[in-house]
C-alpha cells in the first residue's frame, strides 16, 4: 500500500507545509509551503515591552499550505503537526485569550522564583526529569498567573495541539510534548499534581493526554472545502515536539550513536529506554524527554544556529544598505579560510538567550573572560561555529559518563547538516564520526508516524524498521575526525 500525508512543521523561526509519499518501500516529501514565523513586540503598560507569537498569521499560512497540499494531492490520508516546545495558547470556552507568548520572553525572570520557592529545582527535577530552563511552561503559566491572564482561561494548548484543535475543533495534549513542560512525570506518564498546586495551576487547564499516532479526529465542515477538497481528513497527532519527530527521523541502527538535533536550538543526546534522572544528570542539566513509542530523548538543550541568525539578523539591521546584508553563504566560506586559533565562548551562557547585539555579547563574554575576541564577521562566524562544536563535544562526553554508553557515532540532523564547517568542526572537536543528513528530520519522522498509523506502511512497525526507510531515501554524509575528506554513500569527495 502506498499513500500521502501532510505534515505541518512549526519552527521557532519558519513554517513548513510538506507532502510525504510513502510505502514499504518508498520515502519522498515533497515541499509545498514555507512561510517566516517572526514574533511581534508588543507595548504591555508602564513601558514594558511582551514578546509575542503572530499565531493568527501562522495559522492562516497553515491553512494556505494544506489548501495547496490538497490541490497537489486531492487523496491526502492524514494530517499531522509538529511545533517548537513549551509555548501554549490560553482559551475560554474555545476562544483564544490574548496572543500566545514568545518563550523568549522577559516575563519568566520573576516567575522562576517564585515557583522554586513552592517547590526546589531539586524537586522539579525529581518529578520530571526535566532540566531547568527559565521558559519552561512551568514557569510561564505561574507569570500568567501572577498576572491575572490565568484566571480567564478554561483551557491551555501547546502550539501543536491549539492548531490541531483549529483543524479539529478536538482538545488533546499530545504526550511528547507535555513532556517539555516540567509538569509530567517521565515514570507514569501523566502528570504531577503537585507541580501544578505549586505552581497555582488547576489540573483540568490541559485536556486530556494522548499519544503519537492518534487519530484525534477529522476536518471540521468549514474547513473540508477549503483544506481538504470536500474531505474531513483525519488529523493524527505525532511526536508533536519537534524534537521527538526528529529523532524518529534520525537513521540510529546501534546503542553507540548519539544524536545532535541542530537548528534555532541545539538538542544533543541518546535515545534511551527508561529516563536518567540521578543527581549527576541534575547538574549536568541534562533533561529527560517523552520519544515515540515510549522511549525517551536523555538530552541537552545548547543554544544552536540562533547565534548565528541573530548575529546575521543584527548585522543586516545595522547595514545602510542592501549591499552591505549579511550573505550566509559567503560567511561560511570566508569562516572556513580564518586561521589561527578561534575564539571559544560558553554557548550556553544566559546571555545569548534573548533576541539583540549577538556579536556585542560575544565580544562581552571574551573580554570578561580573558579571550581575544573575534574582530571581523568572519572570525565571528567561526567563533561561533567552533564554539558549538565545543559545546557538543563536552556534552557528549557527559552523556557517555551518565548513561554508561560507549559513543562512536554522532548524527546531526535538521538544518545544522548542512553546514559543512561545522560537521567538519564536530568530528574534529568530538573525535567522532559524524553522519549528517536528514535535514528534514522532523518532517520524515512526523510522516512516518502518520503513516504508520494510516497503514501505508505496517502498523506493528518498530522504529528501527522506520529509521531503515530513512537511510534508505537519505544516505548520509560522512565526516571522520581531523580529515579532509567526507563520505555520502559509496562515493568519497574532496
Amino acid at each position: 500500500m502506498s499513500g500521502t500525508v501532510a505534515a505541518v512543521d512549526l519552527g521557532a523561526t519558519s513554517g513548513r507545509v510538506i507532502l510525504g509519499h510513502v510505502s514499504p518501500n518508498e520515502l519522498r516529501l515533497q515541499h509545498v509551503a514555507r512561510f517566516a514565523n517572526r514574533p511581534v513586540s508588543v507595548p504591555e503598560g508602564s513601558g514594558a515591552r511582551g514578546l509575542h507569537w503572530d499565531v493568527l498569521g501562522l495559522w492562516s499560512a497553515v491553512g494556505d499550505g494544506l489548501a495547496a497540499a490538497s490541490r497537489f494531492d486531492p487523496e491526502i490520508a492524514s494530517i499531522g503537526v509538529d511545533s517548537w516546545a513549551v509555548d501554549y495558547g490560553l482559551l475560554r470556552q474555545g476562544r483564544l485569550v490574548g496572543l500566545p507568548y514568545h518563550y523568549r520572553d522577559e516575563r519568566n525572570a520573576a516567575a522562576v522564583p517564585a515557583v522554586h520557592a513552592a517547590i526546589s529545582a531539586a524537586s522539579l527535577y525529581a518529578s520530571t526529569g526535566l532540566a531547568h530552563l527559565p521558559f519552561n511552561t512551568v514557569f510561564q503559566l505561574a507569570a500568567d498567573r501572577a498576572a491575572g491572564t490565568l484566571g480567564l482561561a478554561d483551557r491551555a494548548l501547546l502550539m501543536p495541539d491549539l492548531i490541531g484543535r483549529w483543524l479539529t475543533g478536538v482538545e488533546v495534549t499530545e504526550r511528547t510534548n507535555a513532556s517539555t513542560t516540567g509538569m509530567l512525570s517521565p515514570v507514569t506518564g501523566g502528570w504531577d499534581p503537585v507541580i501544578f498546586a505549586s505552581a497555582g495551576v488547576p489540573l483540568s487547564l490541559f485536556a486530556p493526554l494522548v499519544d503519537p499516532g492518534t487519530t484525534i479526529g477529522g476536518l471540521l465542515p468549514a474547513l473540508t472545502s477549503s483544506l481538504g477538497g470536500g474531505r474531513a481528513i483525519p488529523v493524527t497527532t505525532v511526536g508533536s515536539h519537534d524534537t521527538a519527530s526528529a529523532v524518529v527521523g534520525v537513521p540510529l541502527d546501534d546503542e553507540h550513536a548519539a544524536y545532535i538535533s541542530s537548528g534555532t536550538w541545539s538538542l544533543v543526546g541518546l535515545e534511551v529506554p527508561s529516563p536518567i534522572m540521578t543527581s549527576a544528570a541534575q547538574r549536568a542539566n541534562f533533561t529527560n524527554e517523552g520519544g515515540v513509542d515510549g522511549r525517551v530523548r536523555f538530552l541537552k538543550n545548547i543554544s544552536g544556529l540562533w547565534l548565528l541568525s541573530e548575529s546575521m539578523r543584527w548585522w543586516d539591521a545595522a547595514a545602510s544598505d542592501a549591499s552591505r546584508s549579511s550573505d550566509l553563504a559567503t560567511l561560511l566560506a570566508s569562516a572556513a579560510d580564518v586561521t589561527g586559533p578561534a575564539a571559544v565562548f560558553d554557548a550556553a551562557d544566559d546571555r545569548f538567550t534573548p533576541p539583540g547585539d549577538m556579536p556585542g555579547r560575544i565580544t562581552d563574554w571574551c573580554v570578561e573572560h580573558g579571550v581575544r575576541p573575534p574582530s571581523t564577521r568572519a572570525e565571528v562566524v567561526r567563533s561561533i561555529l567552533e564554539s558549538l562544536a565545543a559545546a557538543y563535544a563536552r556534552t557528549l562526553d557527559e552523556a557517555e559518563a551518565l548513561s554508561g554508553r560507549k559513543i562512536t557515532t554522532v548524527h546531526v540532523v535538521g538544518g545544522g547538516s548542512q553546514n559543512e564547517l561545522l560537521c567538519r568542526l564536530t568530528a574534529d572537536r568530538t573525535g567522532r564520526t559524524v553522519l549528517s543528513g536528514p535535514v528534514e528530520a522532523t518532517a520524515i519522522g512526523n510522516v512516518l508516524v502518520q503513516a504508520r498509523a494510516a497503514g501505508l506502511v505496517p502498523t506493528s512497525s518498530s522504529l528501527e524498521s522506520l529509521r531503515a526507510l530513512v537511510r534508505q531515501a537519505y544516505p548520509p554524509v560522512r565526516y571522520e575526525p581531523a580529515a579532509a575528506s567526507y563520505q555520502s554513500g559509496t562515493s568519497n569527495h574532496r
